[in-house]
């Protein structure tokens, strides 16, 4: 049933190495509630179904919020793939441009192709207010757009086969070649916690695991064993070695009001 692989990458794949090879399809996407951004400089990372081979069985990693390790770095989604009776795990990575993903409707600014929920412009994220959670969240850098996902196949969670048929436009297959960074610690912990949890299973959850989503990354139900929020080592970018122009009109931000004046002696 289960079968570790390094394999290279056809050309309608995403171009990252292929990490996990398995016999049996992954299960319907989760439909969940993405938590509020935790502050400036966060960007989103889908949840997937992951593979355990001690016990063969799909897990849950939740979505979560995470640092980018890089300004202008966005994060492209890992993605199953059919290859012959196989199913492929594509890692997903860090860089410059979102690549190809397999086409799987995400949610949240990954409808399939690219992402819409935000971009990057002189060393700050600029979110979309449509497609993602800014409740309470102390950022000016907003702006709004409507998004239309590309993929109407319902929850399915891999590209091929009896799955999402979808290939790999120009641009992501350029991104493909790009400078790219693997997940960070954060998200490897994240990975590392879903698996070692056994309510995250799916021949226990069946499907809908019990933490969907967690605010940030590494830290179940996103508190700290005493239950107050968990801290994070990881800091926003200070500067972008490049300040691209948006490819789209935003909203420009608004400065933050300025702080009341204490009042003076009599």
């Amino acid at each position: 049933m289960f079968a570790l692989a390094m394999l290279p990458v056809r050309g309608g794949l995403a171009q990252a190495a292929v990490d996990v090879s398995v016999s049996v399809p992954p299960p319907d996407l989760p439909v969940y509630d993405q938590p509020p951004l935790p502050g400036d400089g966060y960007l989103w990372t889908p949840g997937y179904w992951a593979w355990n081979p001690d016990n063969q069985d799909y897990y849950w990693v939740p979505g979560t919020w995470v640092m980018a390790p890089e300004a202008d770095y966005l994060w492209t989604p890992g993605y199953w793939a059919v290859s012959g009776a196989l199913f492929l795990w594509q890692p997903g990575y860090w860089g410059p441009r979102v690549g190809f993903y397999g086409g799987v409707d995400y949610g949240y600014g990954y409808g399939g192709h690219g992402y819409q929920g935000g971009y990057w412009q002189g060393g700050h994220v600029f979110y979309n207010r449509s497609v993602n959670n800014l409740a309470n969240a102390r950022v000016t850098n907003v702006y709004n757009k409507a998004v239309t996902d590309n993929v109407t196949v319902g929850r399915v969670s891999y590209n091929g086969g009896d799955g999402i048929q979808a290939q790999p436009n120009s641009e992501e297959r350029a991104a493909g070649h790009d400078r790219h960074i693997g997940a960070s610690p954060a998200q490897q912990q994240q990975t590392v916690q879903a698996r070692n949890d056994p309510a995250q299973h799916f021949n226990r959850n069946q499907g809908k695991p019990p933490v969907a989503a967690t605010p940030r990354p590494g830290f179940r139900a996103g508190t700290s064993p005493n239950g107050v929020p968990a801290p994070t080592t990881q800091r926003p970018p200070l500067s972008s070695p490049s300040a691209r122009p948006p490819s789209h009109p935003v909203e420009p931000p608004h400065p933050p009001a300025r702080p009341a004046e204490p009042p003076r002696s009599p």
